[in-house]
């Protein structure tokens, strides 16, 4: 009990000690030791990793599961270690909902025939989400939640002691120029030994974990590299859905001018041709301007006059003098004295820029 007692009394003597210290920095009224420059750098560093990859990961969570109620849920099942309960994402109950309804008018007619294989469709898309999300959990949000949880911490632990170390170091400095007598001032230097050893083995250990934050990018780049990867899956997968569906529909509303009639093969797929969204788009190329600015083309620019074009391609404006197009709508085009054979000027509304004649087919 006598022991425990006088332990007792040696902790809060150090514990008001380090806290006069402290006080009296702030005041300015004693000196404190400033860490050197690399390990200072060091300490910014750590701190910048851990805020961005804080902002990284509740982003990557937003973008993964945007409804914050059930990120909540999520959260709750996770603390109290239960597994969250399966439901259908958003992609699948809005195929389960065409699905329903398409069977609901009749698989045999061309519109609940459109809206089956549109169901399907968005139920793959579903089922590809929900594998890319989990992909994103074990890739990205995993490594970064463990750094924060498991690393960092270690890295505030160690840090923490540094800064109690620092303020028993700077308390015995500030005891060694008050000392008068002998035998004060040989224990106070002592003391300022022995708390120099203390704190500069725990700065070594500091530094030591600081400089593991390097590491650390390096499994984080690792770890972007997978997400991009499994996000570029997903995307493709989707586009590749997208794609396959498009040939099964067709682009013609004409195929369902009747929609109360039934397809000719009953519940057999709509099958119209398209334009393969792989095939390569015609170059603009002056190389090409003789052979495409012919017919219409050349009495446009001998009459001065306007025409209407329909667009055979998307097309993105590369500069603020051009007009971005999109397949399938119709625009006036009109020949500018000066312009080069293989532009137009066309108009939509209020909009005018340069066209590339490539990508337009005159209208009578």
């Amino acid at each position: 009990m006598d022991f425990n007692v006088k332990r007792l009394a040696a902790d809060a003597g150090t514990f008001l000690s380090r806290a006069v210290q402290f006080t009296e920095e702030k005041l300015g009224q004693a000196e404190k030791t400033e860490l050197d420059a690399h390990l200072e750098n060091l300490l910014v560093r750590a701190e910048n990793t851990k805020q961005w990859t804080e902002r990284i990961m509740k982003q990557t969570e937003v973008l993964l599961q945007p409804n914050p109620n059930v990120r909540l849920e999520e959260f709750v099942y996770e603390k109290l270690e239960k597994k969250v309960p399966t439901r259908m994402n958003n992609h699948e109950l809005l195929g389960q909902s065409m699905i329903e309804s398409g069977n609901e008018f009749g698989p045999g007619t061309a519109y609940g025939n459109a809206l089956i294989k549109c169901g399907e469709t968005e139920k793959q898309i579903g089922g590809a989400e929900r594998e890319f999300i989990q992909s994103a959990a074990i890739n990205i949000l995993t490594p970064f939640r463990n750094f924060l949880e498991g690393d960092f911490k270690t890295i505030l632990k160690e840090r923490k002691l540094l800064q109690v170390k620092r303020l028993d170091l700077d308390a015995a400095k500030t005891r060694l120029k008050k000392a008068r007598m002998a035998d004060a001032r040989a224990a106070a230097e002592q003391e300022l030994r022995m708390t120099q050893s203390e704190f500069d083995r725990q700065a070594e250990i500091t530094r030591l974990l600081l400089e593991g934050v390097s590491s650390t990018h390096a499994h984080h780049l690792r770890c972007l590299n997978d997400f991009v990867e499994a996000q570029t899956t997903y995307y493709a997968q989707c586009y590749q859905y997208m794609v396959d569906l498009q040939k099964q529909l067709g682009s013609f509303p004409s195929s369902f001018s009747n929609n109360n009639q039934p397809s000719v093969s009953g519940g057999a797929s709509i099958s119209v041709p398209t334009i393969p969204v792989s095939a390569s788009l015609p170059s603009v190329s002056a190389g090409h301007g003789s052979a495409t600015a012919s017919g219409g083309f050349n009495e446009l620019r001998s009459s001065n006059g306007s025409r209407k074009a329909r667009v055979l391609y998307d097309y993105d404006a590369a500069s603020s003098s051009e007009l971005s197009l999109l397949a399938d709508e119709v625009i006036t085009v009109s020949s500018v004295p000066g312009m080069d054979s293989d532009w137009l000027m066309g108009e939509r509304g209020n909009q005018k820029g340069k066209v590339p004649i490539t990508y337009l087919e005159l209208l009578n």
